[in-house]
Parts: C-alpha cells; sequence; structure tokens
C-alpha cells in the first residue's frame, strides 16, 4: 500500500490520533448532539480543508470552534464577525502608522489578525466585503495574503478555517467563497429532551472539567502534511466514488472537479482517524457533508452515499434514522398528553425499536470483531436503548432499572 512504502507504519501518529479521539469525545460530552459536526471539523483540521455551519444563532456554533481549537497547543486562533462593510486592514492588519510616520515605511501589523492564525473562525462568512473578497479567496484557498501596499505576497500559516453562517450566500459575489468551504454542515437547535435537560443544567455554574485533553500544533501539522496524504486510494473506492458522481448527476446534483479532487484528502483524513493506511469504502460516509450545494439537496445527498457504504453502515443508517423517527414522535405524543393514545402507539413501536437497538449492538459487535473502531455504532447503540428506555419507561409505565439493555443485562441505561 501507498502509506506503508512511504515509511509510514500503521500506528503512525497513533498519539495524536487518540488524543484527537479524548479531544471529540470530551467536547461531545459538553455540547450535545453535535458529534457529527465536531467530527468533521476535526477531519477537515487533518484534511487541511474548511468546514461552514450552516445555522440559526444560539446553536453553539463558535463556542464548539473555540472549545476545540483551544484544546491545539501552541495554535493561534484567530476570530472574526464579518459584515458587508468591513475593510480588509480589519482582517488581515492596519497600516501601521509608527513605521509611516516615523520613516515613511509603508507597512501592515500582521500580528494579531488572520495572517497570523494556524486555526480561525469566521462568523458570517457571506458577509464578508466586496473590498476584502479577492483577498479572503486567496487566504482560504492559497493561504497567502497580497500586501495593500504590493510587493511578494505574504505566506501565511493557515491549517484550517471554520466559517458560519446563518444563512446561504444570496449573490454570485460569494459563489466563489462558499465552493472554497469543503465541508458543509446544517446545524439547528437541540431535538431530543435529554439533551435540553444538560443545555439547562450547563448554565449551572461548576468546576473546571475532570479531563481537558490537548494535542500539540506540530503534530497536527505533520499529519497534515505528511501522515493523511500517505493514506492510499484503492482502486475499488475510485470506482466507487466515480459510479457515486453519475448517478448524482442522474439526480442533476453536480459538484466541480476541484471539489472532488479536494474530497480524496477528507477521504484519506476520515481513514487516518480510524488508523487506517488506506481509504475504505465506509470513508465515502463523509462525502454526504461535502457533496451538496444547496440544502434542499442534502436528504439526496446522504441518501445516495450511504447506497455506496458497507452493509453495516447502510444498516447503521437506516437504524438510526428509524431510531429518530420513533423519538421524535415520542417527544410529539409525550407534549399533547394524551396518555392512552402515547401508550397505545408505544405498544406498536416497542419490538420495532427493540429489534433496531439489537441490531445496532451486534452491528457495533461486528465491528469491534472486524477490528473496526465501535465507536460511531457505540454511540448508535446507546442512544437506541436511551430512546428504548424512555418508550417503555414514560409511555407503558415499566420500571426503567428492570429494562433489559442492549447486551441482554439488566439496569444498564
Amino acid at each position: 500500500m501507498q502509506g506503508q512504502t512511504q515509511g509510514q507504519p500503521a500506528g503512525a501518529g497513533a498519539g495524536l490520533r487518540a488524543g484527537l479521539e479524548a479531544v471529540m469525545t470530551e467536547v461531545g460530552t459538553l455540547y450535545q448532539e453535535r458529534d457529527v459536526e465536531i467530527q468533521m471539523i476535526v477531519t477537515g483540521l487533518l484534511a487541511g480543508q474548511h468546514t461552514l455551519l450552516l445555522g440559526p444563532p444560539g446553536t453553539g456554533k463558535s463556542a464548539i470552534v473555540r472549545e476545540l481549537t483551544g484544546r491545539i497547543e501552541a495554535a493561534t486562533y484567530w476570530e472574526i464577525l464579518l459584515h458587508k462593510f468591513i475593510a480588509p486592514s480589519a482582517i488581515f492588519g492596519p497600516v501601521d502608522l509608527a513605521a509611516l510616520t516615523a520613516r515613511g515605511e509603508h507597512r501592515q501589523v500582521l500580528d494579531g489578525h488572520a495572517t497570523r492564525a494556524h486555526v480561525a473562525f469566521l462568523d458570517e462568512i457571506f458577509k464578508c466585503s466586496s473590498a476584502a473578497l479577492n483577498s479572503m479567496l486567496a487566504f482560504l484557498n492559497e493561504r497567502i495574503y497580497h500586501p495593500e501596499s504590493g510587493g511578494q505576497p505574504i505566506g501565511c500559516p493557515l491549517v484550517s478555517a471554520v466559517c458560519a453562517s446563518n444563512e446561504l450566500a444570496e449573490d454570485e459575489t460569494t459563489a466563489a467563497l462558499y465552493d472554497r468551504l469543503l465541508i458543509r454542515m446544517e446545524v439547528d437547535y437541540l431535538t431530543e429532551a435529554d439533551s435540553f435537560d444538560a443545555l439547562l443544567r450547563s448554565a449551572v455554574a461548576s468546576g473546571p472539567p475532570a479531563t481537558r485533553t490537548t494535542v500539540g500544533l506540530a503534530d497536527v501539522q505533520h499529519a497534515v502534511a505528511a501522515l493523511v496524504p500517505a493514506v492510499d486510494l484503492p482502486g475499488g473506492v475510485i470506482t466507487a466514488v466515480r459510479d457515486l458522481r453519475a448517478d448524482l448527476r442522474g439526480r442533476e446534483i453536480t459538484s466541480s472537479d476541484r471539489r472532488w479532487k479536494q474530497a480524496v484528502r477528507v477521504l484519506q483524513a476520515s481513514a487516518w482517524l480510524e488508523g487506517r493506511t488506506e481509504v475504505a469504502v465506509e470513508d465515502l460516509a463523509v462525502l454526504a457533508h461535502v457533496l451538496w450545494d444547496s440544502p434542499a439537496h442534502r436528504g439526496t445527498v446522504d441518501r445516495v452515499v450511504r447506497g455506496y457504504l458497507s452493509p453495516d453502515d447502510r444498516d447503521l443508517a437506516d437504524l438510526a434514522d428509524e431510531v429518530d423517527r420513533i423519538a421524535a414522535e415520542l417527544d410529539k405524543l409525550a407534549a399533547d398528553g394524551d396518555e392512552n393514545r402515547l401508550r397505545e402507539w408505544a405498544v406498536g413501536q416497542n419490538t420495532k425499536l427493540a429489534t433496531a437497538a439489537k441490531r445496532l449492538a451486534g452491528i457495533r459487535d461486528s465491528a469491534v470483531r472486524a477490528g473496526r473502531t465501535p465507536a460511531p455504532y457505540q454511540r448508535a447503540a446507546e442512544r437506541a436503548q436511551h430512546v428504548y428506555t424512555r418508550l417503555l419507561s414514560e409511555a407503558l409505565g415499566v420500571d426503567a432499572d428492570k429494562i433489559p439493555s442492549l447486551d441482554g443485562r439488566r439496569g444498564r441505561r
């Protein structure tokens, strides 16, 4: 395999990988229902690509980014709230007035601005002014900045940027900017009652977390520059991606050649994060967050991508959808307050949900036996167990301590 012939053993970067897994778990505990967003931001970081978080205000977009990037030791973090009148100097650095006054030198103060950032958070990205647009494109795509006084472009150490917006761009002037954001995530308000309860509890002052894992900037940069690019892309995956492209084009969903090429690095990052030296078909799951332009197409892209995953991953996605559907209906009926209707509905869903939960546990165990990282399967199994416990206890009055677990033991929730 290419990764091995270039001298990268299977365990290369194992310490960083373990650290990032711990970081994702810890941040996911702090921010409910954001596991996928957290994983894709980290995947984008390892791929050296940029992520867009699209959603309404107050969904924790900036807080998640700050928490994640604050765990990269020695990294310079920079953020800004953009608006349509913002001057390029506010982003890339103002004129050094002292040097201009004393020596007549026209230079910019670059420290403390985007030009010195390893990780950047660009809020309201589509409100970037037309005056700053070209400089922003060069910054994101080429990691350079053309100084106002002219001369050689300045190299920027940017590894990855996370951008946020409450809405998509409405004009063509920011279309090129939108295309630079390879990973696109829709972020909405919390949907689960338990997640909302955890949100309320988090408002009560408490001590610092018992564990706060960090990783080193140099290790991240080495992974981005050497370890992730060394991950092999087998012919079978190339064939699957080619067929996926044809399927999406048949549905009039197209992506640029540049976007497909950049998507390869995201596939490599996904594989590396899972501890593999070559991309597997299951890594295609990340493309569901890469290949849509309009939110209206996101569901279609997700379903088409799902069809190319391994049988276990296809089952995982379908079963997770079923669990989410039952949870949403449970919330709705519970809110209506009609106990008889809730009980009658729950009786019909009991066996269906129990079967889904047991199947998810089986997929998790199969992943462990096959040597695959069990984390996504474990999260889905725990989610199914949680909904199953709620269904039996809230709708059917079963003592929660007597509800069997996914593994057949009792009292585990």
